[in-house]
């Protein structure tokens, strides 16, 4: 086999591949300083989906939308539920929100004041709830408590706190849900964050249960940290539950994913792919976690899509056998340039044709800017409240 040409399971690997979008990806952003809005951005839930369900009709790829709450609160998620699915997509996890309450400066659920703590619990029971009423079945917990100084606060009590408040949740989940834990070893706060890295996220899974597991995301990490080290970690524990794409330069920049390091997303994907998680069964929940802050927003989830797609072909090409085979007599440059061979292979042809067997045009970027609809929403959204951070 050539490194142009996919294997017959390969090439199913890659058409049945899927990742989630991010309903607040299409909504304004900016930096510290400013929210930059943008003509067209959606005013509601409803608008989020249809601005989502374009990535999907171009790439056949994004079939799920994760929704914020109370980003996307409406009074009717039935009625959201079937505009997705009139629009081919679905309702992915349930976020909650943590982190643009007053009553959270000093913490949520590890906040010293146990009425504080009584709110965040029951913020992620409304969660449930609309879980419940979406067909949701993941509801996602970032924890962004911590401490900015030394003696602010006890470190241990903050954990005893923060894992009565995670055993109240998970009590509340339906069997088929899962409460996926994310980790950030830094912000908003700076001295200790609560739950800083993978060991102490999986710990506090390891001690709720089977239906606790951990989403790793990109950005969250320090610099140098080997990333595809913790999937393989995480993976042999049956532990990774979700996987948060992004790109980062210095911090949590919520870049388009594979943008600064494309090698690495690629190095991840071979984890992945090696693992068996690609399949739709694996448990693993792929997802992009962006903002697109000067460049526009539907484009910008479609290529971050096609990055994801570029990196899993790539690690699809992978010699395996001439990799074990060097891995296993010691052949250090061989094994490397197994990976290398498979990572310079040019695999945008590859993926083209299989978008035409897919009766998709080769090329979603082109498709989506022909098709009108960036005109007709700049056109048809005026007035109201745009959706965005307004941070």
């Amino acid at each position: 086999m050539s490194h142009a040409e996919l294997s017959a399971d390969a090439r199913q690997a890659l058409l049945a591949q899927t990742i989630e979008l991010p309903s607040w990806a299409f909504g304004n952003s900016g930096t510290r300083f400013k929210v930059f809005a943008q003509e067209g951005v959606p005013r509601d839930p409803f608008e989020k989906i249809a601005d989502a369900a374009q990535v999907n009709r171009y790439t056949a790829t994004a079939p799920r939308v994760s929704l914020h709450i109370p980003w996307d609160l409406t009074d009717d998620y039935a009625a959201l539920s079937a505009h997705a699915q009139d629009l081919g997509v679905e309702i992915g996890a349930i976020n909650s929100n943590l982190f643009q309450d007053d009553d959270y400066m000093l913490g949520s659920l590890t906040h010293p004041d146990p009425i504080v703590r009584k709110k965040a619990v029951d913020h992620h029971l409304q969660c449930v709830d609309v879980m419940r009423a979406t067909g949701s079945t993941d509801l996602k917990l970032w924890l962004p408590d911590g401490l900015n100084y030394p003696g602010q606060d006890n470190l241990r009590a903050r954990q005893d706190r923060l894992a009565d408040g995670l055993a109240e949740i998970y009590a509340a989940l339906d069997p088929e849900h899962r409460l996926v834990i994310e980790y950030k070893f830094f912000e908003p706060a700076f001295y200790s964050m609560d739950i800083p890295d993978w060991g102490t996220a999986l710990l506090h899974c390891l001690a709720l249960g089977p239906q606790a597991v951990v989403v790793l995301d990109t950005g969250h990490h320090a610099p140098g940290t080997n990333i595809e080290f913790i999937v393989a970690q995480l993976l042999r524990q049956g532990r990774l539950g979700a996987f948060d794409f992004n790109s980062r330069f210095y911090a949590d920049d919520d870049l388009m994913v594979g943008a600064a390091d494309p090698f690495q997303l690629f190095r991840i994907m071979h984890e992945i792919v090696q693992a068996g998680a690609l399949a739709p069964d694996s448990g693993v929940s792929f997802m992009l976690d962006q903002c697109h802050n000067i460049e526009p927003k539907i484009p910008a989830q479609i290529r971050s899509v096609m990055n994801v797609q570029e990196a899993t072909a790539k690690a699809l090409l992978v010699d395996t056998v001439a990799l074990d085979a060097a891995q296993r007599s010691g052949d250090v440059l061989g094994a490397n340039g197994a990976l290398m061979d498979a990572y310079n292979t040019d695999v945008r042809p590859l993926l083209a044709g299989l978008r035409e067997e897919q009766g998709l045009h080769p090329d979603p970027l082109a498709a989506y800017a022909a098709s009108g609809y960036a005109e007709k929403i700049v056109a048809e959204r005026v007035g109201g409240a745009q959706a965005g951070w307004g941070a």
